[in-house]
């Protein structure tokens, strides 16, 4: 056993409630606390020197300065797996050029895709590695990684692969997703063959290598219609996979689709209306968030506020990617998101822990510091956690451990 401590506050998260708002004297603030570990997952929370006399033969990790400690922070959906820059793309975005300018320009998703089909696995691993550890750095252990910027069979696949060959030698916590139906690609003309290629030529691959548990598909106009992905949705359930979907990004329908077909998670939902709020508010489908893709698109928020105020169950993601949202940093997103939806600090916290986890399934694995739970920790320079959201993203933590060891 293993005693980790101790922390000026502690926020475990523990009891606090799934869905709906949050009012910050809801979220319990211990003081002078320790975590006993043991075997990588929580034994244990309460007062340090309570766990010292308890527990005299575990060996402590000490921290020798002023810190809070919270969970560590879960990163739901993220394209983490790319080669190549848009940087091109955002500067004609700054310059007022349209989705469809930039593309005739040769730019857009399938620029992402030329790029990475010519990428080895290795090369793809070795951004992914890159990624991943900045994220790490800000507290991140848990992160969702999706496909979808190859969008054929074998690019797919490598893609995967690497996000696998990435996950074997991390101690953080991640979820591969299939986004092979990102798009259509260009040697398709017709996106119902598309997606039967989809159901039949890979998907049963990806299963049958364990490469991803979960798929996903972005329903839009310049993707896929409503019809078109609940076909495929429904195909990949009926094959024992889980499903997310990119939903209400410029348009309606997809987070009712998400609802309908009981997804884990509908992402997105800037342009989500009252209905589309009601139906997920009814479910237990969990609304995720994107700040980081209307920074990089230039639009407004999801409507966070509302949704909350709704009773939705509420996560906040950094929807990492090179072309929408390459900024990547999860609590400035978050700390923005917040002043601008006049969201709670308790909000925030759950938004980016234990709502985030249940929206990848890991409801009862992570994003709570309680017993039972992976002992994943975010511990900042500070002795009042209310200074992390005060400094606008811009304070990261000092520490962050993993399944109980030091990952940063």
């Amino acid at each position: 056993m293993k005693i980790i401590g101790p922390f000026e506050q502690l926020l475990s998260m523990e009891n606090m409630p799934l869905r709906g708002p949050i009012k910050d004297e809801e979220c319990v603030v211990l003081e002078n606390a320790g975590v006993l570990i043991e075997h990588g997952r929580v034994v244990r929370v309460g007062t340090f020197d309570r766990l010292l006399r308890d527990y005299p033969t575990a060996r402590v990790e000490w921290i020798e300065e002023a810190a809070v400690a919270v969970p560590g922070l879960v990163d739901a959906h993220t394209h983490l797996c790319f080669a190549g820059s848009r940087a091109m793309d955002y500067c004609m975005r700054m310059a007022g050029k349209s989705y469809q300018e930039i593309a005739k320009a040769g730019g857009g998703i399938l620029s992402s895709v030329r790029f990475t089909r010519a990428a080895s696995g290795q090369e793809l691993a070795e951004g992914i590695s890159r990624r991943l550890h900045f994220l790490n750095t800000i507290g991140v252990t848990t992160c969702e990684i999706k496909s979808g910027y190859a969008l054929d069979k074998e690019g797919e696949l490598k893609m995967l692969r690497a996000i696998k060959a990435v996950q074997r030698r991390t101690a953080a916590h991640v979820v591969p997703t299939f986004l092979g139906a990102h798009t259509c690609p260009p040697e398709f003309q017709d996106k119902k063959a598309y997606l039967q290629f989809l159901i039949e030529e890979v998907l049963p691959v990806v299963k049958e290598e364990g490469l991803s548990g979960r798929v996903d598909i972005f329903v839009e106009d310049i993707a896929f219609s409503v019809e078109e992905a609940r076909f495929y949705l429904q195909q990949a359930a009926a094959k024992g996979f889980h499903i997310t979907v990119h939903a209400d990004q410029f348009t309606p329908g997809g987070a009712r689709l998400a609802v309908e077909l009981k997804a884990q998670s509908a992402d997105h939902l800037e342009a989500s209306a009252q209905e589309d709020i009601a139906a997920l508010a009814a479910s237990d489908t969990v609304a995720v968030v994107l700040p980081g893709a209307s920074l990089g698109l230039g639009i407004p928020f999801a409507p966070t506020r509302r949704l909350l105020d709704a009773g939705c169950i509420v996560a906040v993601a950094s929807d990492w990617n090179p072309g929408s949202a390459p900024m990547g940093d999860l609590l400035v997103q978050t700390a923005l998101l917040g002043i601008y939806e006049k969201l709670s600090s308790a909000e925030l916290w759950a938004a980016i822990t234990y709502r985030a986890a249940h929206a990848l399934g890991l409801g009862q694995e992570v994003g709570r510091l309680q017993a039972g739970f992976w002992c994943d920790l975010a511990v900042f320079p500070t002795n009042d956690h209310r200074e992390i959201w005060y400094a606008q993203g811009r304070m990261k933590p000092w520490g962050v451990w993993a399944r109980g060891e030091r990952l940063v």
